[in-house]
C-alpha cells in the first residue's frame, strides 16, 4: 500500500493510515473543493489534498486480539463510580468493541469529506474544509479537544454549511474548517516542547489566512476553548469573534480559591455558588488525568499499549460525560451512541497519538489555566451546556468577556457539545454569530 510522503514528522505507524491521493474533486454535501484552488500560496506554504483513511485490516484484527488478551482487575468496592471507570462499564464496551464495532463506517464518513494537510512551523497540520453552496456564507475555525479529534465535530458540518437542508436560512450558512490539533489524529507530532494553546492559537489565525479567508469567526470547546480563547486575545485582524461552550470566565481570586478547596465565599449569587462549586469538585474530584498528562505524560505507556486501558482514560473525563457514556453501554441511549464513544477512541489507537496528545497539557502546566478568564476583548458568544463542567453564570460571563454579543443556557447538552447535541448546537452558533456577518 502506498504511503503518504510528506514531513518526516509523521511516524511510520500512521502513514500506514493513508491509501493513495485521491484525485479530481472531493465533495460533501456542500460544493466541491479543487486541490489546485487551494495551492496558490507559496511552495512552502502549500495546501495538499489529503490521502484517504486506509487503515490495513492487520491493524484492526490486532486491535481486536489486544481487547481480547485484556488482563482484568477485580471490581471496584462501591456501587457508584467514585473509584473510577467501573468493571461493568468498561467489559461492556469492550465486548461490543471486540465483536461489533465497525471501524470501516467511520472511515468512510472521514474519507467522504473534503481533507487537507499544510505545514506551519515545521508540522502538518491535518484539517477538514467544507466550503457553503450559499453566497455570503461566513468562514469559521473549529477546534477540538481531549480526548477527542475532529470526529466530534463531523456531525456539524452539514447543518452549519447547509442551512437551509437543516432548517435554517441561508444567511445563516459558514465554511468550516476543521484542523486536528499538533499530536492529534493525522496532524504532525510535535518533536520538540512549544506546541502549547498560544501557539496552536497563531497556527489556525494561520491557517485561514493561507485559505485566503479575509474574515473569520472560531469556536472550540475544551481545549478548543483555551485555544479559542487565546485567538480571541492575539485579536489578529481577521477575526470577527468566538464562540465558546467552555467559556474561561473565573476570576483570578475565585479560581485559586476552588482549587485550593475553600469554601464559597460569603458574597456570591446563587448561580455564581452553583458554578464555584461544580468548579471545586471538578478541582478536587474530576480531573486527575489533567494532573497526570500536565505533570508527567510520557509515563503514560498503558494507554499506548492497552486498547481498554486507553478507553477507560478517555471515558473518565468528568463526572457528567461518563454517566451520561456508561448509559449508553447499558443498552440506553442519549446524545451519543457506543460507535461515537469507540470512533474517538479507535482513531487515537490507531494514530497511536494517546501520549503526543496527551502532551498539550504538560506544554500549558503552570501557564495559562483553563476555565479562568484569559482576556478576551473582542466579541465572544457564549453558550452555556447544562452538563458542562460547570454553567457560567452570566454575572462572570460579562466579566471575562466585556464584549459579550450573545449568552445563552441551552435546554440539554453536556461537555462535549457538538458531539451530543448537534442541533442545538448548531443553532447557537448559527445564533451567535449572527451580528457579525454584516461586518464580513
Amino acid at each position: 500500500m502506498d504511503t503518504i510522503k510528506t514531513s518526516e514528522t509523521i511516524d511510520l505507524d500512521r502513514r500506514r493510515l493513508l491509501g493513495t491521493a485521491a484525485t479530481g474533486i472531493a465533495v460533501v454535501g456542500a460544493v466541491s473543493l479543487l486541490p489546485s484552488e487551494l495551492t496558490a500560496a507559496p511552495a512552502g506554504d502549500a495546501i495538499r489534498p489529503f490521502h484517504s483513511v486506509n487503515v490495513p485490516e492487520e491493524a484492526l484484527v490486532d486491535l481486536r486480539r489486544r481487547i481480547a488478551a485484556t488482563r482484568w482487575p477485580e471490581r471496584e468496592t462501591v456501587t457508584d463510580a467514585s473509584q473510577g471507570v467501573q468493571l461493568d462499564t468498561t467489559q461492556a464496551l469492550a465486548r461490543y468493541w471486540a465483536t461489533e464495532y465497525d471501524w470501516r463506517k467511520i472511515e468512510a464518513k472521514m474519507n467522504a469529506l473534503p481533507q487537507f494537510v499544510t505545514e506551519i512551523d515545521g508540522l502538518d497540520i491535518h484539517f477538514i474544509h467544507v466550503r457553503s453552496k450559499h453566497e455570503n456564507a461566513l468562514p469559521l475555525i473549529v477546534t477540538h479537544g481531549w480526548p477527542g479529534s475532529i470526529i466530534e465535530q463531523m456531525k456539524i458540518i452539514d447543518p452549519l454549511t447547509d442551512p437551509t437542508a437543516h432548517g435554517g436560512n441561508a444567511s445563516d450558512a459558514f465554511h468550516v474548517v476543521i484542523p486536528s490539533m499538533p499530536g492529534y489524529g493525522f496532524s504532525s507530532k510535535p518533536t520538540a516542547t512549544g506546541w502549547g494553546p498560544e501557539r496552536i492559537a497563531q497556527a489556525w489565525t494561520t491557517l485561514m489566512r493561507r485559505l485566503g479567508y479575509k474574515h473569520f469567526v472560531a469556536q472550540g470547546g475544551d481545549w478548543g476553548a483555551v485555544i479559542t480563547d487565546m485567538m480571541g486575545v492575539q485579536a489578529p485582524p481577521e477575526l470577527l469573534g468566538i464562540h465558546t461552550n467552555m467559556p474561561g470566565i473565573f476570576p483570578v481570586e475565585i479560581d485559586k480559591a476552588a482549587f485550593s478547596g475553600a469554601p464559597a465565599p460569603s458574597d456570591l449569587s446563587a448561580d455564581e455558588k452553583i458554578a464555584y462549586e461544580r468548579l471545586q469538585f471538578v478541582y478536587q474530584k474530576g480531573i486527575a488525568y489533567g494532573f497526570q498528562m500536565g505533570l508527567r505524560p510520557q509515563t503514560l505507556y498503558g494507554i499506548a499499549d492497552s486498547p481498554v486501558g486507553l478507553a477507560a482514560y478517555f471515558l473518565d473525563h468528568d463526572a457528567r460525560s461518563y454517566e451520561l457514556i456508561s448509559r449508553v453501554f447499558k443498552g440506553e441511549s442519549e446524545g451519543l451512541t457506543r460507535d461515537d464513544i469507540l470512533d474517538n477512541i479507535t482513531i487515537t489507537w490507531l494514530t497511536n497519538t494517546a501520549l503526543s496528545g496527551a502532551r498539550l497539557y504538560w506544554e500549558n502546566w503552570g501557564k495559562l489555566g483553563y476555565f479562568n478568564a484569559k482576556g478576551v476583548s473582542i466579541p465572544v458568544a457564549v453558550s452555556v451546556f447544562p452538563d458542562e463542567l460547570y454553567p457560567a453564570p452570566r454575572s462572570w460571563a460579562g466579566r471575562a468577556y466585556p464584549n459579550l454579543i450573545h449568552y445563552n443556557k441551552v435546554e440539554k447538552g453536556g461537555h462535549f457539545a457538538a458531539w451530543e447535541q448537534p442541533k442545538l448546537f448548531t443553532e447557537e452558533l448559527r445564533v451567535g454569530f449572527r451580528t457579525l456577518r454584516k461586518s464580513a
